[in-house]
């Protein structure tokens, strides 16, 4: 069988490039963190959103049953003869609409809380989203240099990677 020789550079020949693959590594680090959190945000955006609409849902079911009692009401106005038992009647709608009323208005301020975080989230998540472009970025320029062996590109990505973790960690300020 025939022997197979592998030919490799000594890697202490270019200790800039040590540095560079160094800079790589923390900024994946940085990068992983920031599209977990990116991911982990668009998630709590759209389970925020879902509770936000069941809510809206719920509103318009106890508003249509509402409306039913009050068109009941004007109905028996206008169509049944006066009586005690009309009275009974009228009064029992009167109780419910009331009833309906309130628990209207606070499935509506539950809606709005929810509408308000997934809002949050939303921006919470563009931030992060952001902030990952940045660092993708910043990787790829710096690795550039060991294509091209220019010093300037590890700067410009060192320079992204800063501002990708900056845009990332603003998220978690929201």
């Amino acid at each position: 069988m025939a022997e197979l020789e592998i030919h490799h550079e000594e890697h202490d020949s270019d200790p800039f490039g040590k540095k560079v693959g160094a800079l790589a590594a923390i900024i994946a680090i940085f990068l992983a963190a920031v599209t977990i959190s990116s991911h982990r945000a668009h998630t709590a955006a759209v389970v925020e959103k879902t509770e936000a609409n069941d809510q809206w849902s719920f509103y318009q079911s106890k508003r249509t049953r509402l409306h039913n009692y009050e068109l009941g009401k004007d109905l028996i106005h206008l169509t049944a003869p006066k009586g005690e038992e009309t009275e009974k009647v009228l009064a029992k709608y009167e109780k419910e609409i009331k009833r309906y009323e309130k628990e209207t208005e606070a499935i509506q301020e539950k809606a709005n809380e929810a509408n308000g975080e997934s809002k949050i989230s939303e921006k919470r998540a563009l931030r992060f989203d952001l902030g990952e472009g940045f660092l993708e970025l910043g990787l790829v320029l710096s690795s550039f240099y060991f294509l091209s062996k220019k010093k300037l590109f590890p700067v410009i990505g060192a320079s992204s990677a800063i501002l990708g973790t900056v845009l990332g960690a603003s998220g978690y300020l929201l």
